[in-house]
C-alpha cells in the first residue's frame, strides 16, 4: 500500500497521540454503505459513468469525525492498493480553501504537473484523468459544501471518496451521512485512561463516568480535560468533574468549558501565546511564529509549543510544526479580541510577517552559488534564523508552504501594498525561484503575482498592476498558453501607460512583440518590435536598442524579408560594438551570416562567419567559436571546398571534445 501525500492544505492531519476508541458501530455502518449503489448523478447534470462511491462522516468540530474518517481509511486500505490522497477545504481559521488549491494539491500528489494558471475545470479534468483505472481513497477533510467536493470526485466507481463535514451534503444525491454523536461512556473512559493512566480511574471509576458525562463523550473535550489531568497528577477525577459541573451556564457548551479549565491553569504568558495563535496563517504555528507573535526567544515559544501539544491545545503536524484544531479557533478568537488591544494585534502580526521575511532570506540565501552572497546574507541574521544547508532550507520552505502562501495573502490584504507586504511577496517569490527553478515553481509564483495583481486592481496602483501582469504573462508565455500571455501584455502597456512608467511600456511593448512572434504573426511582431525600439532610442538605452534591432532582425529573417533583417543584424551588431559587448557582437555577426547565406549570398556570408568567429576567439566563448566553425564548414562545401571544410570542422570538434550538446550548439545559430 503506498502513501500518497498531497503537498498543499490536506498535508496537516489533525489527529491527536492517542489510540482510536470506540465507533465500531460507525466503522461497520461506514463499510457497508460502500457496498450500496453508487453515485452516478450529481445536481443538475448527468454523468457519463458511475463516479467514485463517496462516505460523509458528519459532526460538529470536536466530534472526532477527523479520527474516525482516518481510523476507517486504515481498516479498508488494503482494497485500494493504488494509495490515499488527503486534502483539507477549511483552514482552522474558518476560511475555505479554493477548491483550485485543493485539486492542485492532489494532482501533486499523484506526482503530475500542474500548469500555472489552470482553472478549476482543467485541473478537476486533469484529476479524473490521472485517477483513471486507479483505485485510490481520498480523505477530504473539513468540507464546507458540496460544489468543493464535486470538483474532486473521481469518474471511476473503483475510487472511493471520504469525506468529513459539519452537516449533510445536499448537493450531492445519494450520500447517506454517517452522523456523530458523543462516545458512549466506556469509550469515553477508556480515551481518559489513555491519557493519565488507570490508576485515578480505577480509584473512582463513578468519577470517571461523571466526568465523560460532563465532557459531552466529545473526544476533542476529553483530549483537552485528559491532557490537564496528565499535567496535574496530583488532581483527581471527581474534582475536575465537579469544577466542570459548577462552571455557569454562560461559559458554553462541553468543549467550552473544558477549554476554560485548562486555559485558565496555564500561566499568563502561556495565556497571551495561545490567545495569538489564530493570527498564525492557515493555523500552522512553529517556533519562529510563536516567537514572533508573542515576542519571546524561539526556545520558550518552542517549550510552550509542546506543553500545548501535551494540553490537546495544538496538534503536532510534522518538521516541527503544531496545527491549531479547527474546533478551538472560535474559542482563541473570542478571547483574542476580548483581552488583546487592536495596535497589539497589529503589532503581533506584524513581527510575525517580518520574522518571516528574514527567514525567507535565509532560506533563499542557502540555495545561492556565491558563498560570498551567502554569508554575506547570514551575517546580518542572527543564529536562530540561520538553516545548516540547502536541504534543510529547501525542507522548511516546502513544509510551511501552505502557511507562507496565507502569510503573503494576509500580508497584501492588510494594507496598500506597503513595504512589508511587499518584501514578503518579493522574498516568497525569490526563495521559490531559487530552490525550485522559475518553472518549478510556476504555479505558487503564479498564485503570488495573481494576488498582488487583484489587489492592485482594487487600489488602482498602475505600477503594481503592470508589474502583476508582466509577471503573469511570462507564465503564461512560457507554458504555451501565448495567446493569454498576449492579452495580458497589452494590460500591462496599458497599465504602464497609465503609471507613466517607461520601463513597464517597453517592456510590455517588446512582450507583445515576442507574443506575435510565437504567434508567426511576423507583420505585428516587427511592429511591437519598432514600436519599443524608437521608445529606447528616444530614451537612449543603448543595450535595448542593439537588443530590440537584433528581435527584429530575427523577425524579418521568419518573413523571408532579408534585406531588412540584414540591416538590422548590422544595427544590432553596431550597437554592441558601441557597448563593448564582444560576445554580443559576435552573435550579432554570425545571426548576418545566417541571413546572407539564404539571400544567396555565399561569398558576403563567409567574410561576416570568419569576423564572428574572431569576436568569438577574443571573447572566449568556446561553444559560439565552434558553433561559427560548423557553419563556416557548411559554407563552404556550398562553395566547392570540401578541404576547407573539413578544417573548420576538425576545428569545432577540438573545441567541443566530447560535449554531446554539438547540435544544440549548431541550432542555437541556425
Amino acid at each position: 500500500m503506498r502513501e500518497l501525500r498531497s503537498p498543499s492544505e490536506g498535508r496537516e492531519r489533525s489527529g491527536s497521540v492517542t489510540d482510536f476508541v470506540g465507533r465500531r458501530r460507525e466503522l461497520k455502518e461506514l463499510r457497508e454503505d460502500i457496498a450500496r449503489t453508487g453515485l452516478d448523478t450529481l445536481s443538475g447534470r448527468k454523468a457519463k459513468a458511475p463516479r467514485a462511491r463517496v462516505l460523509l462522516v458528519a459532526g460538529r468540530p470536536g466530534s472526532g469525525r477527523t479520527a474516525l474518517a482516518e481510523e476507517f481509511v486504515r481498516e479498508v486500505a488494503e482494497e485500494y492498493p493504488d494509495g490515499v490522497l488527503r486534502t483539507r477545504l477549511t483552514r482552522p481559521g474558518g476560511d475555505t480553501v479554493a477548491t483550485e488549491r485543493a485539486v492542485r494539491g492532489l494532482l501533486e500528489g499523484l506526482g503530475r504537473p500542474t500548469p500555472p494558471g489552470a482553472g478549476e475545470d482543467e485541473l478537476s479534468s486533469a484529476l479524473r484523468t490521472a485517477l483513471d483505472g486507479r483505485r485510490v481513497i481520498i480523505l477530504v477533510d473539513d468540507a464546507a459544501d458540496p460544489h468543493q467536493v464535486d470538483a474532486l470526485l473521481p469518474d471511476t466507481p473503483e475510487c472511493l471518496v471520504v469525506v468529513t463535514a459539519e452537516g449533510p451534503l445536499t448537493g450531492i444525491p445519494d450520500v447517506r451521512p454517517c452522523t456523530l454523536g458523543g462516545l458512549d461512556t466506556p469509550s469515553a473512559v477508556e480515551l481518559l485512561v489513555q491519557h493519565i493512566g488507570d490508576t485515578r480511574v480505577t480509584a473512582d471509576p463513578r468519577a470517571a463516568d461523571a466526568l465523560a458525562e460532563e465532557c459531552g463523550g466529545q473526544p476533542a473535550a476529553l483530549g483537552l480535560v485528559g491532557g490537564w489531568l496528565a499535567a496535574h497528577p496530583k488532581a483527581s477525577v471527581s474534582d475536575v468533574a465537579k469544577q466542570l459541573h459548577e462552571m455557569p451556564a454562560s461559559t458554553g457548551g462541553p468543549l467550552a468549558r473544558c477549554f476554560r479549565l485548562v486555559y485558565e491553569a496555564l500561566p499568563q504568558p502561556a495565556q497571551r501565546t495561545l490567545r495569538l495563535l489564530p493570527l498564525a496563517p492557515a493555523g500552522l504555528v512553529d517556533s519562529h511564529t510563536a516567537s514572533a507573535l508573542a515576542g519571546c526567544s524561539v526556545a520558550a515559544a518552542q517549550a510552550t509549543l509542546d506543553d500545548f501539544a501535551g494540553l490537546g491545545l495544538v496538534h503536532p503536524a510534522h518538521d516541527g510544526l503544531f496545527l491549531l484544531p479547527g474546533c478551538l479557533a472560535p474559542l482563541l478568537q473570542s478571547l483574542l479580541e476580548a483581552k488583546e488591544r487592536p495596535a497589539e494585534v497589529q503589532l503581533a502580526r506584524a513581527r510575525m510577517l517580518e520574522r518571516t521575511v528574514r527567514l525567507l532570506h535565509s532560506c533563499r540565501a542557502m540555495a545561492a552559488t556565491d558563498e560570498e552572497d551567502v554569508r554575506e546574507v547570514l551575517d546580518g541574521l542572527p543564529r536562530a534564523l540561520r538553516f545548516p544547508d540547502r536541504r534543510a532550507a529547501a525542507t522548511w520552505l516546502d513544509t510551511r508552504l501552505p502557511a507562507l502562501d496565507a502569510a503573503a495573502s494576509l500580508a497584501v490584504a492588510d494594507g496598500e501594498l506597503d513595504t512589508l507586504a511587499r518584501r514578503l511577496v518579493a522574498a516568497l517569490v525569490r526563495a521559490l525561484a531559487e530552490h525550485r527553478g522559475t518553472a518549478g515553481a510556476a504555479p505558487e509564483l503564479y498564485g503570488l503575482h495573481r494576488l498582488v495583481l487583484d489587489v492592485a486592481e482594487r487600489r488602482n496602483l498602475h505600477r503594481e498592476q503592470a508589474a502583476a501582469l508582466l509577471n503573469l504573462a511570462d507564465l503564461d508565455a512560457e507554458t504555451g498558453r501565448t495567446q493569454e500571455a498576449l492579452e495580458r501584455y497589452r494590460a500591462a502597456l496599458d497599465a504602464g501607460r497609465a503609471a507613466n512608467d517607461p520601463y513597464a511600456t517597453g517592456r510590455a511593448m517588446e512582450s507583445v512583440g515576442g507574443a506575435y512572434q510565437e504567434l508567426a504573426d511576423w507583420h505585428r511582431a516587427a511592429d511591437w518590435f519598432g514600436r519599443a525600439l524608437s521608445q529606447a532610442l528616444a530614451r537612449g538605452e543603448r543595450a535595448d536598442e542593439a537588443r530590440l534591432y537584433g528581435r527584429l532582425g530575427n523577425v524579418h529573417t521568419y518573413a523571408g524579408r532579408y534585406g531588412d533583417a540584414l540591416r538590422s543584424w548590422r544595427a544590432a551588431a553596431a550597437g554592441y560594438r558601441k557597448l563593448a559587448d564582444v560576445p554580443g557582437q559576435a552573435k550579432a555577426l554570425s545571426e548576418m551570416a545566417r541571413v546572407q547565406e539564404y539571400a544567396g549570398r555565399p561569398e558576403e556570408s563567409l567574410h561576416t562567419c570568419r569576423e564572428a568567429v574572431e569576436l568569438a576567439r577574443k571573447a572566449g566563448d568556446q561553444r559560439l567559436q565552434a558553433a561559427l566553425q560548423v557553419r563556416l564548414a557548411d559554407t563552404l562545401d556550398r562553395l566547392g571546398d570540401p578541404a576547407a571544410a573539413r578544417l573548420h570542422r576538425s576545428a569545432a570538434d577540438r573545441l567541443l571534445g566530447d560535449d554531446p550538446a554539438a547540435c544544440e550548439i549548431r541550432s542555437d545559430i541556425d
